[in-house]
């Protein structure tokens, strides 16, 4: 999740003395960067996915399904010389730290090589094994490593294994123990200082799902305690009435996601590609739904992402352009410097993107314009705030075009959140921690990853130009993951291939992302579309995801394209890709895309609404008990092992197959 460096973390009243420090010596790192690689050009289609698990322990004696804090020493040894590490090794595995002690974060050693079909065919069989190399360095049968987005329970009651108390100064949560934070220096750190540069706790209220017996006041909210002097917030107004209320950085950092990241050719397909993907990043946000519950409560809502983006929101008041709770929290704990540039900053660092960078065609002209194919400035409708010392610094180098300035420029309006004593002097032809200081604290849909200073046009062994896509929810099997990946890869590579024109104003995918948070977006929401990707013009018109992905009269479909990509690059006809074909697998992948889009086969979310509905100790009160917790989490471990519920969640066919070919 972003820099982890090594060190002595500062906290947030020193942190903020070195701000525009960080700020001014990043961009010189960016400038490098650039200057370094501008030129390269040729890399292949290489690619990665990162998923994430939640360790679970089961108590069955009890009924219990807990939080496991106290394995995450597993990383260690997932880590360092010894057999489980050279396990990883063998495996062709990568184990990475994550915000709770109860997470861990895996990826592939090797990135895959996106034009090798075979690569695609690897990607389950390397996520089977992060899966079982994790289970075996837990040596604990009890504990399993689920794939779920988020644990329906966290912040109610007792929720750990072992058990620990709400009372933690680094997040001074009402309902979360500091011991759920990772024990590495920086993510205590960064906790408090989200809330100390705030000048409040974070803020997150999520609808509440309305039943017969649902009371519009969130009961679980302690009252009267004294401990901290942010107790009081919820009371001020920070708990809205008819919503799930949450105050900590660890209830939205402790969901998990899968993210995909390629490589480009270059800098200018890197941009259009980022520019391309920008449309799909609210679709697959709805497709992929899978949270439909948080704090113990059903939510009117099925995605993350909103909570994560109100769990790291550091703006003030006065940047987020309301009243603060504390008549002296307006500014927070900004220095004068800092209040004096200060203006409206209108999102959280962790949201949708906020600009296109343009799909350059050519290098810059005599007069310093950058040439379009398709973008044009009137697309950036959404008008970013942006930190106009770090634009005048871009605007004097050839590699950085007015709207690629305003891109990093927008970044900028943010301060670093953690900065590590050791590291606050660096040699910026080197090293680059300073801008991914900034870089990595900026969570949104889609992130532009430059090369660092060795990725020189010479020098390929360092990645190129690289773009992430941000917004998926994890699934529940390494079947779906796998699907959902490659999909999005192989949309990709054929966005790449075809050049079609995929540009909507920015104001309409921000509308899609709200609409993405919807319950049963899938079948209840319209999203903004382009539906004719030849067309120089920007028009859009209003499509079903089942429309967008299986087509319609006014548009071919995403799953044609894919289709017809696997065709024209790897070969494979309609007799291949079939139930009995030699790519059946790549058949139920697509298979299981298409009936998500058209509803036949449930959403996560859905799934999980449902079974905790029906569940017969549900009170139609929208609160899940810890039995109904046990019981979900049992039957979400067995789908997620491919047994005979598989087929509830997916269906005979794609169950069947499964149950018959586990592995891929």
């Amino acid at each position: 999740m972003g820099l982890l460096s090594l060190g002595t973390p500062l906290p947030w009243e020193q942190t903020r003395e070195y701000a525009e420090h960080v700020r001014t010596e990043g961009i010189e790192q960016l400038i490098k960067m650039f200057k370094a690689a501008y030129a390269r050009t040729g890399d292949g289609y290489l690619w990665g996915d990162e998923v994430e698990y939640t360790l679970v322990k089961f108590d069955h004696g009890r009924g219990l399904a807990l939080l496991s804090i106290d394995k995450d020493s597993v990383l260690a040894d997932l880590n360092e010389d010894g057999p489980l590490a050279q396990l990883s090794v063998d495996n062709d595995l990568n184990f990475h730290p994550e915000y709770g002690r109860f997470m861990l974060e895996a990826t592939p050693l090797a990135p895959y090589n996106g034009d090798s079909l075979e690569n695609y065919l690897y990607v389950e069989r390397n996520m089977n094994s992060r899966r079982s190399v994790a289970q075996t360095a837990i040596a604990d049968g009890t504990i399993k490593p689920l794939t779920i987005t988020v644990y329906p329970l966290m912040g109610i009651n007792t929720f750990t294994f072992p058990s620990a108390v709400a009372n933690g100064e680094a997040s001074q949560s009402l309902f979360l123990p500091d011991e759920i934070i990772n024990r590495h220096a920086r993510f205590p750190t960064l906790t408090a200082n989200i809330r100390k540069r705030r000048g409040e706790k974070v803020a997150i209220n999520v609808p509440l799902y309305k039943d017969t017996n649902t009371l519009s006041i969130d009961e679980s909210i302690p009252k009267g305690r004294s401990l901290f002097k942010h107790d009081e917030e919820p009371e001020l107004g920070a708990a809205l009435p008819g919503h799930i209320y949450m105050d900590s950085m660890g209830f939205g950092m402790g969901c998990s996601c899968l993210q995909v990241t390629v490589q480009a050719p270059n800098l200018n397909r890197a941009r259009y590609l980022y520019d391309s993907w920008a449309n799909f990043a609210p679709l697959f946000l709805a497709l992929t739904a899978a949270a439909p519950v948080f704090k113990g409560h059903l939510a009117d809502q099925d995605v993350r992402w909103n909570v994560i983006s109100g769990a790291v929101d550091d703006r003030t008041a006065y940047e987020r352009d309301v009243k603060p709770l504390h008549s002296d929290g307006a500014f927070g704990g900004m220095t004068d410097e800092a209040k004096a540039r200060a203006q409206k900053i209108p999102k959280s660092r962790y949201d949708g993107i906020d600009s296109f960078l343009g799909d350059i065609q050519n290098d810059f002209a005599k007069d310093g314009e950058a040439v379009f194919k398709y973008f044009s400035p009137e697309l950036n409708d959404i008008s970013p705030p942006i930190n106009e010392r770090t634009l005048q610094r871009l605007a004097q180098e050839p590699q950085f075009d007015p709207v690629l300035a305003r891109h990093f420029a927008h970044l900028y309006v943010r301060d670093p959140i953690v900065i590590f004593e050791e590291r606050i002097h660096q040699d910026n032809d080197d090293e680059t921690d300073h801008f991914e200081n900034i870089q990595s604290t900026n969570w949104q849909t889609l992130r532009f990853k430059p090369p660092t200073q060795q990725a020189t046009p010479d020098n390929k062994s360092v990645p190129g130009w690289r773009v992430e896509f941000r917004t998926m929810e994890i699934q529940l099997t390494d079947f779906e993951n796998a699907a959902f990946s490659i999909f999005i890869v192989l949309l990709g590579q054929a966005i790449l291939a075809t050049d079609s024109n995929w540009y909507i104003p920015i104001s309409k995918i921000e509308d899609n992302m709200k609409r993405a948070h919807h319950r049963d977006a899938v079948l209840k929401d319209k999203f903004h579309f382009k539906a004719d990707i030849n067309s120089p013009t920007f028009d859009t018109v209003e499509l079903s995801l089942d429309e967008i992905v299986n087509g319609c009269d006014s548009f071919i479909g995403l799953m044609a394209l894919v289709k017809k990509h696997l065709e024209s690059r790897f070969g494979i006809t309609g007799d291949d890709l079939s139930p009995k074909g030699t790519h059946a697998r790549i058949y139920y992948y697509l298979e299981l895309i298409s009936k998500r889009a058209s509803g036949e086969l449930p959403t996560a979310a859905k799934f999980i609404r449902r079974f905790l509905l029906d569940h017969k100790d549900y009170q139609h009160d929208s609160k899940i008990t810890a039995r109904m917790n046990y019981d979900l989490l049992n039957k979400l471990n067995s789908i997620s092992e491919l047994g005979e519920d598989v087929r509830q969640l997916l269906g005979d066919d794609i169950g069947n197959y499964l149950i018959n070919n586990p592995k891929a």
